[in-house]
């Protein structure tokens, strides 16, 4: 359950770096009020995984979750640079964060 746990935790980072994004500096209610519930779920979420998962290995695939689906998010909704390197660098970080889920003990 931990693993659950932390992938919607991840989907809930990705939520809420969007919603500040479109918050504008936290001045429009609806985008700051949802990133501030997604963020609290976030990381609620993480501690729940957090149990029984190591620590670097719950908090590495975490982050990596959040700027990964970040990154793809700000390329297909928002319009952002797609560039042979970018996507290179979100492959080597989701190659690592599989690496992470196979050696890790729980």
């Amino acid at each position: 359950m931990a693993w659950v746990y932390l992938l919607i935790a991840g989907v809930f980072e990705i939520v809420w770096a969007y919603s500040m994004k479109l918050s504008e500096g936290f001045s429009r209610p609806w985008p700051s009020a949802i990133t501030i519930v997604a963020m609290i779920a976030s990381f609620a979420l993480l501690s729940l995984s957090m149990k029984s998962l190591p620590l670097g290995t719950a908090y590495m695939i975490w982050t990596g979750i959040g700027a990964v689906g970040a990154f793809v998010l700000g390329i297909l909704v928002l319009g952002e640079a797609a560039s042979a390197m970018r996507i290179f660098a979100a492959t080597l970080i989701v190659a690592g964060l599989v690496l992470m889920k196979v050696t890790s003990p729980a």
